[in-house]
């Protein structure tokens, strides 16, 4: 099982371990992160799951596109790293993945 880090803006490392074809939002939550509140369950349709890609791994993560990109512009302190967690979709190639989250989702 591929292994995540988020990292809460504190500082606080989790180490998560997630299914392939699991969104990262879900492994998450599933694990109890602190600051993912995944306020729509996956649906794209909130930016209550934001995160903030690593800049060591922001060229091997595709960019927002879509509804994604579209959603980005209501998350709080939005980046270029930006993405939403939901649309994140755990894979071997996402194995050590670290994200940052925000001090805050709203």
């Amino acid at each position: 099982m591929p292994t995540l880090t988020l990292i809460e803006h504190d500082g606080t490392e989790h180490q998560v371990t997630g299914e392939i074809g699991q969104s990262v939002m879900q492994a998450a939550m599933f694990a109890s992160v602190p600051g993912i509140q995944g306020d729509c369950g996956g649906a794209c349709s909130c930016a209550t799951c934001h995160a903030y890609v690593d800049d060591h791994w922001h060229a091997r993560v595709p960019e927002a596109e879509g509804s994604e990109a579209d959603m980005l512009e209501y998350a709080v302190e939005r980046r270029a790293t930006s993405r939403l967690t939901c649309q994140l979709v755990i894979s071997e190639a996402l194995d050590g993945v670290v994200l940052h989250l925000p001090v805050s989702q709203y």
